[in-house]
This record gives structure tokens, C-alpha cells and sequence, in this order.
């Protein structure tokens, strides 16, 4: 029996300032002083009761009325509803296998008036002529009390005007007979002990079908009575029909509670669900999933807020360690939708191009793995409470969801809002997607309501359940289609700017494949791109990707031009660490980055980015330590000269021979011959061969060969020496300490003396770099070398414009006799472009004699002249020399290499146990500026304490699998198993917290788990929100997760128990009550939430994210405001000061 209005907390909080000491003086208390005592204890004024002077408050506060069971004996037969249903045989009746145990009530009923009832048999049921070998034997055994209500320290006022509740519970044994078996009749009498003001009655029916042989709960709450009310009294009495062998306890508990609603429950329900227990009635708690109760059950004061703080704390850690899990099942996540491949991208012009592309589609990612991962332990705390509960429903597991979801939009958006720096705004870029994904997330929470309330109002049927679950990909696939523009978007007509020189798409709407496609190229109109690319394969993989990969290397370009100009002073590794670490925060960073990078921050793990940086940079420089030991240990012989020329009547040409490197300490030999080729030995030149040995110290040695000279015009001619078998002076055949490298074979070209020569270059086209700066042009003189020759150039423009991509140039060149090789500059400009092929010319003109060394005007003379004349300086085949100026292979290097640096995936990825488990034991600064001269800076106090905090955890996990191993597949499958693992104990350290503070599940879900479970996504978006250029990352992905929160969450753990009740022939049933009115409140407030942001995109304030400073404060205020009105309704709903649904 209960007395009800009045709060648990309030209690509580009493409790903890008044003084139980039973030393007090009690002759010292005046009448005022029990009254302010009473007062004190029970809140009794601020509840509006009535207290008048005229009551013995001495004699109220001794018999405390308000927390105690009235009952006098309550437990008659010594046996509470925590402990299994006794099964006692009576003692000489005989065991039978046909026919139920013999049981009888036992036990002390002091206190209690008690009487039994034979029933007679009922044979109508048996045929004429049966032999009845054996008959039931039943009976009623009943238990009556009276209850003075003034007796147990009640007054008069507070019975006729205040009216507390009454509140009556009770428990019984689950029977097996087809009929009632228990029965309770409560009255209330007036104070002439006569008028019945209130009488309740509960006779439940059994279903057969669901017999478990557990206690079942019955109760009921008086309120309303009326005045005059003094005593309880159950006439006729409550009955237990005794059947010979029949279940039997009877348990009349009356407890004080503070409160005044108690639902009647269904003994007939065993499939979960059933009715609402008391909104007011004391929590009791029960056996966790993993965790037993904590014993006793009614612990003392002190006790009872010592087990709250050992709980309360537990949670924390527990959500200390699910945050670190998480932080690897992130890393996992991100490695795997990291996955790259080649793929082919088909210009507008037809010019295909390999780049570089991810294989999960973004938005796919994030509304399945990254979304599984940042809700995962909302999402396994519903599934594991289901299963770890008889499939049964709780309330845990879908209040952690709904209650989550309000956090994320409501309080994670606010946050966002507020953070921006004043002035600045982020706006949604991908509306299509946020559109969708906030359609789905709404609806996903009228559907509950649907389900609950509309369709089957307290039972989930399989095709609810199903279709829940299977509305997952159906919101996945929609918003693919809106990020693809797919359906009805390929019905738009779109024209499609290309860049002029590299014809790359920098524009996309519309269909994406060539039919329909107009391409506009150097500002003129080419109508449908497939006439000229007839044979492409583009699609919309290609184009978003070549527009994607050409968008990247843009922005890294951009950052080293930029770094360089304010860095001129650094080389080229500086300026390549500064753009990696610049290119990391430029990057756009999926959900998971964000949440890996919080995660770590908040435990003294450091800055992802900043570690990496330091680290690749400590791996090349011990790279670089490292490859410069090849030549202290390996000597390298080879030609100083890949080839070299003289003139036939040089007499001989001289070769050398160079060794670099080795100790200096060895004697090495190494053989040369001539070879032919066009010259043949004995007529052009002299054919040797011979053996060149390298004393300690030497470092090159000659070769001599003999030329042939004679006077016939011919063409050049060569031959070639070849250097071999390098080996010791002691004769072994080891090349350990030396080797030949190239070049091993030197070309010696002879020249025609008898000749001016033939002017040309080398050929006809030559590649350079744009980062070439001044590049050295060669003519070459062949087929003579005799007097002095004038050859004049100029350049000339082909697709490199002169003053942009090189300098004019132009003048003459003068071989002197015997010449055979001159050179000029020309300056390229660096533009820094990632792709180009420009080019333009060099044009020799007619060589002219400067000096012939022949004068006079005899006969011989002018024979000399006329031989002379037939040996004149001529133009050869190559005098127009196309220069192509091509990207700088190490800037294209250096970008390529700067795009694959800044994969996140490696960023936050692990490739070993062993770096994981030095990351677990090292404690690292968090964010923050760097100290002075550019020196990391330093971890801090509070570093320091949340590694101490969190080693056990981060130690623990780092046996996870890197995420190296299976391409992040061994760490996914692993960490989600240990998440599970932790969540089904923070299910339980929940449940029994909020037991132990008198709070509900449904209360300690929406407020606790939800909040703990969302600490990590806040500190992810806030950073987002700041680091973003865009809102998506934090405003997109909280719709995005809600619904699939709901369609996961609840769709897996619903289904799987509809199925399995359903196989059993039954119903799962689910109390639509809290549930109900939480997901509509959350319904109501989430659109007028999504319309706030809406608004905000308004030329007035410009985007969801920050804005002005005034607007900015009042759009955080108004959403933490909804926060507080769900979460405060929710909890009146609960406790039934407002009616829910």
C-alpha cells in the first residue's frame, strides 16, 4: 500500500540532510520542531499538504507513513519475486508421473486472517460409464487484513483534502490451469467502516500457451476517493485457489512510492512488452545481461549513494573505453571506403587519362559503414538488450536511439552553430543528398509512431519489423540517386565547359554519359560530344572522377606555389613537408577522420596530423641516411663519357676510365677492346685491347686509340670500346666491393676533315621541362670540320607563347676549324603546371664561311678554291627543332606524391601491433599551436592525466589487428565485436544505475547512455564544423545517422524478435507508451528544427552554420532549448504527470 505525490528525487535529496542519528535528544524537540522535521523529510509544504498544528508529529515522524509498507507482515510465506517459485511436495502423499505435484501454503501469517474453501468436483465433463481413478482436489486459501490508515500515522486533513494515491501491488505465481487461480479484492471503507468509497478486483486469466513458472505483477493505484476515507479493507478476502498439487504463494506488498499512477498489468503477457510499470512505483533492480544485482536490494542511505557513484563512474569509464574502440572501428571504416582504383577518364576531345579513384561512393559510406561505426553502440545496445532479454522489448536500447537522435540534432547542431568564428558561415553543398537524408530521418520516427500507435497499437508485427529493417537501403539507394543526379536528372539537357587546353570537365549536371552532353571548348559551341567521341566509354564514374582528381591536384598545385612564395628560402623536402601537413588540413576529411581525430584528442593521444607529419618526415630522413651508404662500400667503374668525337687527323683520341667510391684500400683490373661499327679497325682507326689496373687511390685511368687518316669526303664514322670483367688484382673472380655501372660502353664518332661540314641538331625534337629554366640547344657539325663556319638562329612560337612559356631568342653560332660542336640557351618559364605539352621552334639558317684560309688567284689556288667549293658548309636534315615543354616530372612527382600523402587513411590508419602498442604507452600534446622555433609542443597536465586515465584501454586494444591487415577488414570485424562486448555491459552498469537513483529506463536512455554515447560525435562536428569549408560534414551526417539509427537499430533487434515470436505463435508486443510519445515529441521538434535551418539560408544570415553574431546565439539557444523540452517532457511522460500515448 502506497501513499503517492511525491517525487523520488526530492526524497533523495532529503535524505541526504537529514540526520538519522537516533542519539538525538528527543525530550528537546519542541512540537514545531517535529513538524519542520516531518517537513523536511517528506517535503510535505512544498507539495501544498495540509499541516495542521493539532497533529502529533511527533508520533506521524515515528511511524513514518510515507516509506514503509502498511502491510503488518507483508511476507507471510517468507518468499520475495526475485527468487524462483518454490516447488515443496506434501509431505505423504505419493509421487505420480500423470498427475501434478502436491503443494500446500506454508508459512508465518501473523498478522493475518485466514480461512479456507473446498470447491466441489465438476464432472459434468466426464462420460457416462468412465472410471474416475483420480480427481483434483481445489480450493480456495484466503488472506485477509485491515489497514487503519489514522493507525499507521495519517491525519485527517491529509486524508479529505490533500488525498494522497494509494497505491496496491502485488505478486503471484504463473499457473498452468485454464482458469483464475488468484484473486485480489481491495476496498476502501469510510471512517464508519461501512460506505465502500473505492473497491478494485483482479482475477487474471492464464494463457497455457505462455507458461514459464515465474511471478507475475498485478497492481493498482486509488486516487480521486473522496474524503472520509480511514481505512483499507479487502472483504471478501483475496483468494489463491488451491488446487492438490497446484502453484501457490500470495505476497500483498503495499509500498510507498512517490507517485500516483500504476498501470494494471497483463498476467497474460510473456512475450515482453506488457502494460507500463508504475510511473511512480519504486525501481526495482534486476539481473543484467552480463552483471548480476548488486545485494541487498534495499541497501541504507549511505549505501545506496555510494553504489550510485561506483555506477556513475563505471559508466564513464565504460564510455572511456567504447570511445577508443570506436576510434579504431573508425579507422578501420575509413581504410575500407578509402579502397582506390584506376580507372580511364575520356575527355571531350577524345584524349583518355588515368587517374586515380575511390571505389565507395561518399555518400554511400557515410550513410552505412561510417554511420554503423559512429552509432554503433546505440545500435548494439538495442540488438543485445532484445536478444540478452528473452527477445523480449526493453527500454533501453530504443530510448538510447530516440534519445541519441535528439542529442545529434538538437544540441550537436546548436554546438555547430555557435562555433563558427563571428562572421563566417558554412553552408550545405550537397542539398539534393541533405534533403533526402533528412526526409528519411524524419520519417523514420513517424514510422515508429505508425507502428506503435496506428497500424497494430502495441504489438510489432514480422511485415512491420521486415519493412523497417529493409528501409535502410531503400534511404541508402535514394540518396546515391540524388548524388549521382540519376532518374529524372538524366532527362536534363546540360552543356559541359571544358578547359580549354586539357579539354577536362569542370562542370556536371544532367546525364553524364556523351548522348546529350554539349561541350563548349575555347569558347565555342561543339555541340553533342559524341560526334567526336564516338568511341569513348565516358560515364559518370569517369567524369565525377577525372573532375574530382583534377579539382585535387589544383588545390596542392595552388599550395606549393603559394608556400614557395613565402618560404623562397626552403628546399624542396621543407617545401614538401609543409605542403603535406597543409594539404592534410585543406583536405576534405570524412565523418570518420573527425571522429578518430576527437576521440584522440580527448584521451592524450595527440594530433593525427601533426604525428603523421613528424613521422614521414623521421622515415625519410633515415631513408636518405640509408641510401647513402651504397658507394662507401661498393666501388662503381664505368666511362667518364658516353661517348666522345675527334677528327680523322687527330692521330689518337684519348678515353677515361673513372672508379668512384670503395674504401681506397683495393687493387681492381677491368678490361677494354674496340669494337666495330660503321669504322672498321686497320682502316679507321687501330684496333686494342688491354687491361686497366686501379692502384690504392687511383681514380681514373686512360685509353689511347689510333686514327686513321686519309683524303677521300666521307661520313662520319664510329666505333665502339666496351669495358669488362671487374674483378681484384689478386686474380679472384669476386666483384664484391666493385661493379661496373653504366656507362660501361663509350661510341668514339670520327670526324671527315676534308669537309666544312653538314649544320644540324641532333633532332628534330626535344623534350623539356618547364622547371628546365635555361636549356642548352647543341648543332652539330658533321661529315668536316674544316675552317671557320657562321651559323645563324632564331626561335619561333607554336603553341608556347614567347614571354609565357619561354624567351625569344635568337643569334649565330661560329665553329672555329675543327670544330665539331656549339651550343646556345634558351630560357623556359615555369608555370607550374601538373599537365602540359606546349611547344615551339628553333630554326637553323643557311652557315656561311667566315674564314676559308685559301687566297691568291694562281691556277693552284683556284683548284684549291674549286675543291673547296664542293666541301662547303651545307644544312643537315634536322634545322627546325621543335621544343616541347613538358610538366616538371618532379613537380608532377611531388604532387602525386603530396595527393597520396594526404590519404587519411593512412593518416589515421596503423600498419603494425608494434606501432599500435608504442602509440598505446606514449602520451602526445593535443591540439594547439606549435612552441617557439618550431618545436612540437609539449603534452600538459591534462594530456598527462587522460592518458593515465585511459592506458588500460588504449593497451587493451592495441591487440586489435591493424588496420594494415585485410585492408582494414581484421580490425572492423574484431573492434565491432568488442563494442558489442562493452555496450551490453554499459547496458547493464545503465539499468542498474538508473535502479539505484529510482530512475527509469526510459529516463536514463534519453539523458545518460544517449549523452554519454554522444560525447565523441559532439567533439567530432564541432571540429568539422570549424575545419569545413562546408556544413555537410556535421549537419548532412547527423541526418543521415538518425535514420539509419532507427532503421538499424530498431529494425534489426524488432525483427529478429517478431520472427522469433512469430515462430512460436505468438505476438511481440511492445508498450507503445514512452516509446510513442518520445519519437512524436522528437518528430514535432526535429521539423521545426530543419525548418530553422532552412531559414538560415537567407541572404540575410547565409548558411545553416554561424553567421552573425545575434542570430548566431539565438539559433543555439532555441536548439539547446528543444533539447531541453524533449528530455523534460519525456521525463513527465514517464512518470505520468502528463498522459502519453
Amino acid at each position: 500500500m502506497t501513499l503517492g505525490n511525491y517525487f523520488p528525487w526530492d526524497y533523495m535529496a532529503t535524505h541526504n540532510i537529514i540526520c538519522r542519528n537516533e542519539r538525538l535528544v528527543e525530550a528537546s524537540l519542541m512540537a514545531d520542531e517535529w513538524k519542520k522535521k516531518c517537513d523536511l523529510e517528506w517535503h510535505l509544504g512544498s507539495n501544498h499538504v495540509p499541516m495542521p498544528d493539532s497533529v502529533d508529529w511527533k508520533t506521524v515522524y515515528g511511524k513514518k507513513p510515507f516509506e514503509r509498507n502498511l502491510l503488518k507482515n507483508p511476507r507471510p510465506h517468507d518468499v520475495t519475486h526475485e527468487a524462483p517459485p518454490p516447488e515443496r511436495e506434501i509431505p505423504g502423499v505419493p509421487t505420480r508421473d500423470d498427475v501434478p505435484p502436491q503443494l500446500e501454503p506454508t508459512g508465518d501469517f501473523a498478522g493475518w486472517t485466514t480461512s479456507t474453501e473446498v470447491l466441489p468436483y465438476d464432472t459434468n465433463n466426464i462420460p457416462p460409464g468412465a472410471v474416475v481413478c483420480y480427481l483434483p482436489q481445489y480450493r480456495w486459501f484466503s488472506m485477509s487484513q485491515q489497514i487503519d490508515l489514522k493507525a499507521e500515522g495519517l491525519w485527517d486533513e491529509l486524508l479529505d483534502k490533500f488525498q494522497p494515491d494509494i497505491v496496491i501491488e502485488d505478486w503471484y505465481e504463473e499457473s498452468q490451469l485454464d482458469g483464475s487461480i488468484y484473486e485480489l479484492h481491495v476496498k476502501l471503507l469510510a471512517a464508519d467502516q461501512q460506505t465502500v468509497l473505492k473497491e478494485h478486483q483482479c482475477m487474471p486469466m492464464e494463457n497455457l500457451e505462455k507458461y514459464s513458472h515465474n511471478w507475475k505483477r498485478v497492481s493498482h493505484t486509488f486516487s480521486g476517493y473522496g474524503p472520509s476515507v480511514r481505512r483499507r479493507l479487502p472483504p471478501p478476502p483475496p483468494h489463491l485457489l488451491v488446487m492438490a498439487g497446484s502453484p501457490l504463494l500470495f505476497l500483498l506488498s503495499l509500498l510507498l512510492s512517490a507517485g500516483a499512477c500504476v498501470c494494471t498489468g497483463d498476467p497474460g503477457n510473456s512475450s515482453g512488452g506488457g502494460a507500463k510499470q508504475g510511473c511512480f512505483e519504486k525501481v526495482q533492480c534486476s539481473r543484467g545481461i552480463l552483471l548480476p544485482v548488486w545485494m541487498p536490494q534495499d541497501p541504507s542511505l549511505g549505501e545506496q549513494v555510494a553504489r550510485a557513484i561506483v555506477y556513475f563512474l563505471s559508466l564513464l569509464y565504460m564510455f572511456l573505453g567504447v570511445s577508443i574502440i570506436a576510434d579504431r572501428f573508425m579507422a578501420a571504416i575509413e581504410v575500407i571506403t578509402s579502397q582506390e582504383k584506376q580507372v580511364m577518364v575520356t575527355g571531350p576531345n577524345g584524349e583518355k587519362t588515368e587517374v586515380t579513384v575511390r571505389i565507395w561512393n561518399e555518400t554511400v559510406s557515410n550513410l552505412t559503414l561510417m554511420a554503423l561505426g559512429s552509432s554503433a553502440p546505440e545500435i548494439l545496445l538495442s540488438v543485445i538488450e532484445v536478444c540478452g532479454h528473452g527477445f523480449e522489448s526493453g527500454e533501453l536500447g530504443p530510448g538510447t536511439i530516440v534519445g541519441s537522435a535528439a542529442f545529434n540534432m538538437f544540441v550537436i547542431i546548436g554546438i555547430c552553430v555557435w562555433v563558427i568564428p563571428d562572421g563566417e558561415v558554412r553552408k550545405i553543398k550537397h542539398l539534393r543528398v541533405f534533403f533526402v537524408t533528412a526526409s528519411w530521418s524524419i520519417f523514420a520516427y513517424i514510422w515508429l509512431f505508425l507502428i506503435l500507435s496506428v497500424f497494430s497499437p502495441g504489438v510489432v508485427q514480422v511485415w512491420e519489423a521486415l519493412l523497417t529493417l529493409l528501409f535502410f537501403p531503400v534511404c541508402v539507394l535514394m540518396a546515391w540517386i540524388a548524388d549521382r543526379r540519376l532518374l529524372f536528372y538524366k532527362y536534363l539537357h546540360r552543356r559541359y565547359r571544358a578547359d580549354k587546353r586539357h579539354g577536362i570537365i569542370v562542370e556536371t549536371e544532367g546525364e553524364l554519359t556523351p548522348k546529350g552532353v554539349d561541350v563548349i571548348m575555347e569558347g565555342k559551341y561543339h555541340g553533342n560530344a559524341n560526334s567526336s567521341t564516338s568511341n569513348s566509354t565516358v560515364n559518370a564514374v569517369n567524369v565525377e572522377s577525372g573532375k574530382e582528381a583534377e579539382q585535387d591536384r589544383e588545390e596542392v598545385i595552388r599550395t606549393l606555389r603559394e608556400l614557395r612564395q613565402k618560404h623562397p628560402e626552403k628546399d624542396l623536402d621543407d617545401l614538401i613537408e609543409l605542403a603535406n601537413y597543409a594539404g592534410l588540413q585543406k583536405q576534405k576529411k570524412s565523418r570518420a577522420f573527425y571522429r578518430v581525430q576527437a576521440t584522440r584528442m580527448m584521451i592524450g593521444a595527440g594530433n593525427v596530423l601533426k604525428k603523421h607529419t613528424a613521422a614521414e618526415q623521421a622515415k625519410r630522413a633515415s631513408g636518405v641516411v640509408a641510401g647513402g651508404d651504397d658507394l662507401s662500400t661498393c666501388a662503381h667503374v664505368s666511362f667518364e663519357e658516353v661517348q666522345y668525337r675527334c677528327s680523322e687527323n687527330c692521330g689518337k683520341v684519348s678515353l677515361w676510365v673513372e672508379l668512384k667510391g670503395g674504401g681506397g684500400a683495393e687493387t681492381f683490373q677491368v678490361d677494354y677492346r674496340t669494337e666495330n661499327g660503321s669504322a672498321s679497325a686497320g682502316v679507321d682507326y687501330d684496333y686494342c685491347e688491354g687491361t686497366l689496373v686501379f692502384q690504392p687511390g687511383d681514380e681514373r685511368k686512360e685509353i689511347k686509340v689510333g686514327i686513321i687518316d686519309d683524303d677521300v669526303f666521307e661520313e662520319d664514322e664510329h666505333f665502339f670500346v666496351r669495358l669488362s670483367n671487374l674483378r681484384k688484382a689478386e686474380g679472384g673472380a669476386s666483384t664484391e666491393d666493385a661493379q661496373l655501372v653504366e656507362p660501361l660502353v663509350t661510341t668514339v664518332t670520327i670526324l671527315d676533315d676534308d669537309h666544312a661540314g653538314i649544320f644540324s641538331f641532333g633532332c628534330g625534337e626535344l623534350c623539356v621541362a618547364e622547371n628546365s629554366g635555361l636549356v642548352e640547344i647543341a648543332v652539330q657539325r658533321d661529315s668536316g670540320v674544316r675552317g671557320t663556319v657562321t651559323v645563324p638562329y632564331h626561335t619561333e612560337d607554336g603553341s608556347a607563347r614567347q614571354g609565357i612559356d619561354y624567351e625569344h631568342t635568337q643569334g649565330e653560332l661560329e665553329f672555329t676549324n675543327e670544330q665539331t660542336c656549339k651550343t646556345f640557351q634558351v630560357r623556359i618559364i615555369n608555370v607550374q603546371e601538373y599537365e602540359k605539352r606546349e611547344n615551339f621552334y628553333i630554326v637553323l639558317e643557311e652557315p656561311r664561311w667566315l674564314k676559308r684560309g685559301i687566297s691568291g688567284s694562281t691556277p693552284e689556288a683556284e683548284e684549291a678554291r674549286r675543291i673547296a667549293e664542293k666541301g662547303k658548309p651545307i644544312l643537315g636534315e634536322h634545322i627546325r627543332l621543335e621544343v616541347i615543354i613538358e610538366e616538371s616530372m618532379a613537380f608532377k612527382n611531388t604532387v602525386d606524391r603530396l595527393l597520396k600523402d594526404t590519404n587519411l587513411a593512412e593518416v589515421i590508419g596503423s600498419h603494425s601491433w608494434k606501432e599500435q602498442f608504442i602509440d598505446a604507452v606514449t602520451v602526445s600534446a593535443g591540439d594547439g599551436d606549435e612552441a617557439e622555433q618550431g618545436q612540437a609542443r609539449e603534452p600538459s597536465c591534462c594530456d598527462y592525466f587522460m592518458h593515465t586515465m585511459t592506458v588500460f584501454w588504449k593497451v587493451l586494444f592495441a591487440f586489435v589487428p591493424p588496420t594494415e591487415y585485410w585492408k582494414g577488414w581484421a580490425c572492423f570485424i574484431v573492434s565491432i565485436l568488442i563494442i558489442g562486448l562493452l555496450t551490453a555491459i554499459i547496458g547493464d552498469l545503465a539499468s542498474h544505475f538508473g535502479c539505484t537513483v529510482g530512475l527509469r529506463d526510459t529516463v536514463t536512455a534519453v539523458v545518460f547512455v544517449a549523452l554519454g554515447t554522444s560525447i565523441p560525435d559532439t567533439f567530432a562536428s564541432k571540429v568539422a564544423a570549424i575545419q569545413d569549408q562546408y556544413a555537410d560534414a556535421c549537419v548532412g551526417n547527423v541526418t543521415g545517422s538518425n535514420a539509419v539509427n532507427v532503421f538499424l537499430g530498431i529494425g534489426v533487434a524488432w525483427s529478429i524478435s517478431a520472427m522469433y515470436w512469430e515462430v512460436k505463435g505468438q505476438s511481440f508486443k511492445v508498450n507503445p507508451g514512452s516509446l510513442a510519445f518520445s519519437v512524436t515529441l522528437f518528430t514535432i521538434c526535429a521539423i521545426i528544427s530543419m525548418s530553422v535551418l532552412m531559414l538560415r539560408r537567407r541572404p540575410s544570415v547565409g548558411g545553416e552554420l554561424g553567421g552573425p553574431k545575434a542570430t548566431k546565439i539565438l539559433t543555439s539557444m532555441f536548439f539547446i532549448g528543444l533539447w531541453l523540452l524533449y528530455i523534460t517532457f519525456s521525463s513527465l511522460e514517464a512518470y505520468c504527470h502528463i498522459t502519453g500515448f
